[in-house]
């Protein structure tokens, strides 16, 4: 059987057996590569994909697989790029092979407490773009399977791109098809709770605050704690943070995170938690880049049912001038509606649009974004388009200019690999160091090559 149609109806079988969140997440990109010698290559889009699918759903996999082909197969799990970049070399030491594996997860009923989610945030309605599509399917994967995938789960981002609707999402989906014990809290009510042990009753003792303290913090089953930079100062509160941490940990808890920096930038925390921080995943929430702001825009007009309809020209200026926060973005809407109205209901245009959202507007914001700046440039020197260098095409008068740009990108900016690989595509952190690291050689063996990027360099200037 030709393998895309034996695939196409793997899909369409096991469509039947999940959630439409859970099979768009990681199933739907996947492709069957081959089979051979008793082998199932399946490309998958994301290397986060490899190690869920691997645990998660290898025997649904290799059920469905032997019922279509009457014939057990060992799962390899491969990136594009690793079949791309190696065609005919065996599969990389970072493919996993796998055999069939049960999670068995136990049934205790629970006591129902107060969760303090809020139901408006699910993995539906958060809206998925390259720029957060890495933290999107971290999240998902610790909601289907909390305590055992990637705990703690560290999220992190500037304030407004998504970190408490995704941390609302996972603890929604785990009330929702579990009866585990969820608990949402910012770190401020986490001092506030501390402080309280401190408290006398009415016998002049604390235990029933200190009762209380331990049992709505330690007897859960998942921890959601949100802002956890605002820990810092609070020397007693990180203790009693550590040694809640470690008793949720050690009982195998699902624990979650966030914060607007990464756990190394944590500076007023003590380095034992900062460790702590790193022990499972941590994830970075990228800004929202020109598609994913017109999609939160064009998601938030329709939410609206607004009475007039808002041209695309509206939404493309405002997605191309204001700031990346979500929150700013559905207010530049909001704004723009009340604007219209208060005008006595007069038609939406680019006019009005630039009138009503002059003060929100972050002048210069293209020309201030380094990655796509050095993208145009090399793109122009090239003679080829910026689609093209951002593409996932891989002939050679692509291909190069992409490496150096990405190189220029890497040593101009002080962008990490990953957001660097967003940008291009969404190609993985690997394939950016492969690229730098390959013009780094040739700089010093190829004058000709170290011109080229020392012209670029020059026309880029100090950004």
């Amino acid at each position: 059987m030709n393998v895309e149609i034996l695939w196409s109806k793997f899909l369409s079988e096991v469509k039947n057996d999940l959630t439409s969140l859970s099979f768009d997440t990681w199933f739907k990109d996947t492709e069957l590569y081959k089979l051979d010698d008793g082998k199932a290559y399946i490309i998958v889009p994301m290397p986060i994909h490899k190690k869920h699918l691997a645990d998660n759903y290898s025997e649904l996999i290799l059920n469905h697989l032997n019922d279509i082909t009457g014939t057990n197969f060992e799962l390899v799990f491969l990136l594009k790029e690793e079949i791309e970049e190696e065609e005919e070399e065996q599969p990389s030491s970072n493919t996993n092979i796998i055999q069939p594996s049960i999670n068995e997860e136990s049934g205790v009923p629970h006591n129902q407490i107060q969760s303090n989610l809020k139901s408006k945030y699910t993995f539906d309605n958060f809206i998925v773009g390259n720029s957060n599509k890495f933290a999107h399917a971290a999240a998902l994967s610790v909601a289907e399977n909390p305590g055992n995938m990637y705990n703690p789960l560290f999220i992190y981002g500037n304030s407004g791109l998504g970190k408490t609707h995704l941390m609302h999402a996972i603890g929604n989906y785990i009330i929702q098809n579990s009866n585990r014990r969820v608990l949402y809290v910012t770190s401020d009510q986490f001092i506030q709770d501390f402080i309280g042990i401190n408290k006398k009753d009415e016998k002049g003792t604390n235990f029933n605050y200190v009762d209380f303290f331990k049992n709505k913090y330690r007897n859960i089953d998942v921890l959601i704690i949100d802002d956890i930079q605002f820990l810092g100062g609070a020397t007693q509160t990180q203790q009693e943070f550590f040694h809640t941490f470690n008793t949720l940990y050690n009982d195998s808890k699902q624990i979650i995170i966030s914060s607007d920096r990464s756990p190394d930038d944590l500076k007023l925390l003590e380095d034992r938690l900062r460790t702590r921080f790193c022990w499972g995943l941590t994830v970075n929430i990228f800004p929202p880049d020109f598609a994913l702001r017109t999609e939160i825009l064009k998601k938030k007009i329709i939410a609206g049912n607004f009475e007039q309809e808002i041209p695309d020209d509206v939404v493309e200026y405002i997605a191309s001038n204001i700031g990346t926060d979500v929150r700013q973005l559905e207010g530049s809407i909001t704004r723009l509606i009340a604007y219209s109205t208060i005008m006595g209901g007069a038609e939406i245009t680019l006019d009005l649009a630039i009138e009503a959202l002059k003060d929100f507007i972050n002048k210069g914001m293209g020309e201030k974004n380094d990655i796509h700046r050095i993208q145009k440039i090399v793109s122009e020197y090239f003679q080829i388009s910026v689609e093209d260098i951002r593409s996932k095409k891989r002939s050679s008068n692509i291909s190069f200019p992409r490496q150096i740009a990405m190189y220029l990108c890497r040593t101009m900016t002080n962008e990490s690999f990953p957001k660097i690989g967003t940008e291009f595509g969404g190609k993985d952190h690997t394939t950016v160091m492969h690229s730098v690291e390959k013009i780094e050689k040739e700089i010093k063996v190829n004058k000709d090559l170290a011109n080229i990027i020392e012209k670029l360099k020059n026309d880029i200037g100090v950004v």
